[in-house]
């Protein structure tokens, strides 16, 4: 029944059982890492940012979804120097160190420096009569050269309108004000600012254009203690597993996919006496939505003299593809992006009898259940519709789930 499965649902969404030859990458940040790197792995392309072109970023995915995260690639320290909007004028640098310094999440896009400020909503708070969240801590930025720039963001209700000035030394310079909304660039995930520019600028290409970002960011070192590593972070719409695996790809490989962005992180190099040493045994599964899966793993990293660094991929979803949900049960689903009849397919294999319910469920990204429904618990092979007409274009969670035993999927609905 398995073989069966195997074969229909590749044969249905078009795969071939013939694998991949090894694609080997050789990409640059650039001496002293002067660029953040993008990489679509389905399309073999990349994209290239100066990593100095911005210093905010403001996701804008949604009205009611926002967070603020600061450029850490190029040296910028985040402090919280106030709780109270009426102190704006008094914020003075020599009391740099009583502030708390704050930083970007590195296992999540939605949670940036400024979203852990002491507010309730960690910048500022709701304003239950106008719905919209209302600054209420000024933040200063450090910067690697020494410049201080206060900032706070003074309103958020599709977009954000933040105040920002720059010490000069002696006294803070005029004030500007900025609105940048949500509509702007509706295909990425965050819009970006450059205070030392003053403009707005386009620093990621769109959402689905890239699967990994090579930049450097903060993590903990040691309790309490934040390095700048350079290193590997991940889009939201890929999973990712970490396997070590010395002998090359093992036929059956035991993966668990994390969602957490900095999955491939920096663990992949060391240094080692004078030079970076990569760890080609450590491997890398990238799981698109499609549940397309691609094998990754490092061959050469040069360090900040020229940002070089090289690395092999392939595509595995032959062997991968197809979920093994409990002992006597596999499933697949397709098309996946959904098409315009927003219909999709479930394929599933029962090799015995089963006395729990087998039930599909689909949530969206808050977690809500928008979608649940029974289907069989019979011996046999089944293929099953469901309508997704109801449902709005966008990401979403297909969990399939026999009596203990669950599997989950993430659907695009286009």
């Amino acid at each position: 029944m398995k073989t069966r499965l195997q074969f229909l649902f590749v044969m249905l969404v078009g795969m071939s059982f013939l694998q991949a030859q090894e694609i080997t990458v050789n990409t640059s940040m650039g001496a002293g890492y002067t660029n953040q790197i993008f990489y679509k792995l389905s399309t073999q392309s990349e994209v290239s940012f100066a990593a100095n072109s911005w210093d905010i970023a403001m996701l804008r995915t949604s009205s009611m979804a926002f967070s603020l995260r600061v450029n850490g690639h190029i040296g910028i320290s985040v402090f919280e120097a106030s709780n109270s909007p009426s102190d704006w004028t008094t914020i003075d640098v020599a009391d740099e160190t009583s502030w708390a310094q704050l930083y970007n999440s590195d296992t999540s896009w939605n949670e940036g420096a400024f979203d852990k400020g002491s507010a309730t909503y960690g910048w500022g708070e709701y304003n239950r009569a106008s719905h919209h969240v209302e600054g209420t801590i000024i933040f200063v930025l450090k910067y690697a050269d020494g410049t201080y720039r206060k900032f706070i963001n003074e309103d958020f209700y599709g977009g954000y309108t933040f105040k920002y000035s720059t010490w000069d030394g002696s006294a803070w310079s005029e004030d500007q004000t900025v609105t940048i909304p949500n509509s702007n660039n509706p295909n990425n995930t965050y819009n970006y600012y450059s205070m030392q520019n003053d403009e707005e600028v386009v620093a990621e290409p769109a959402a689905s254009e890239w699967d990994l970002k090579f930049t450097k960011y903060y993590t903990e070192y040691s309790p309490n203690f934040m390095y700048l590593y350079t290193g590997v972070l991940h889009n939201d719409l890929v999973e990712i597993a970490e396997n070590v695996e010395p002998d090359g790809m093992s036929s059956n490989p035991s993966l668990t996919y994390s969602t957490d962005i900095n999955t491939i992180g920096h663990d992949w190099r060391s240094y080692t006496g004078n030079s970076f040493v990569t760890d080609s045994d450590k491997s890398f599964y990238i799981k698109y939505a499609d549940d397309t899966i691609y094998r990754l793993y490092f061959t050469d990293f040069s360090g900040g003299s020229s940002g070089n660094l090289s690395f092999n991929f392939e595509n595995v979803t032959q062997a991968l593809g197809i979920e093994k949900v409990g002992e006597n049960i596999t499933f697949g689903v397709y098309p996946n992006p959904v098409k315009l009849d927003k219909k999709i397919n479930i394929i599933f294999d029962i090799q015995t009898v089963n006395l729990n319910d087998n039930i599909v469920e689909i949530y969206n990204l808050v977690g809500k259940r928008v979608l649940k429904t029974k289907i069989t618990n019979t011996i046999g092979f089944y293929e099953k519709e469901i309508d997704l007409s109801s449902l709005n274009s966008g990401v979403y969670m297909l969990r399939f789930t026999s009596g203990e035993y669950q599997q989950s999927k993430k659907i695009i609905i286009q």
